[in-house]
């Protein structure tokens, strides 16, 4: 499942700079902030916060 998440990362940043290449700012924008929401840094929408006692 992780490589999975890094993948569909990629393509959503990929598809975000060619979008802000492309002339839409704010989408090309919104893309790269949800792949990086995704993928990298450890940090995933998917997994949901977690409370450590």
């Amino acid at each position: 499942m992780p490589s999975l998440l890094w993948i569909l990362a990629v393509l959503l940043i990929v598809g975000g700079v060619v979008t802000l290449i492309q002339g839409s700012v704010v989408l090309g924008i919104v893309l790269i902030v949800v792949g990086l929401l995704v993928g990298p840094g450890g940090v995933s929408i998917f997994n949901g916060r977690s409370h450590h006692a």
